[in-house]
């Protein structure tokens, strides 16, 4: 019971991957969703928040939805 709330409780949140070549997606972190941001933004501030800093220009980032993510892993 205890695993399924805590569970529950870190299903808000990000995965957060940086296209290290062309086609090759490394995973950099996964941080949890900040409340009152519009999806958008909330991914783009969780690439911050996985990165600690703001991206640079040539880098690019995905964030998928944490529950995506374990969804995806389970195939």
């Amino acid at each position: 019971m205890a695993a399924e709330r805590a569970e529950a409780t870190a299903s808000g949140g990000y995965v957060v991957m940086l296209e290290a070549e062309a086609g090759h997606w490394v995973m950099v972190g996964d941080v949890d969703r900040r409340p009152g941001l519009s999806a958008r933004n909330s991914r783009v501030q969780a690439v911050r928040d996985a990165i600690g800093r703001e991206p640079a220009g040539d880098e690019i980032y995905a964030a998928l939805p944490r529950s995506e993510w374990r969804v995806a892993r389970q195939l």
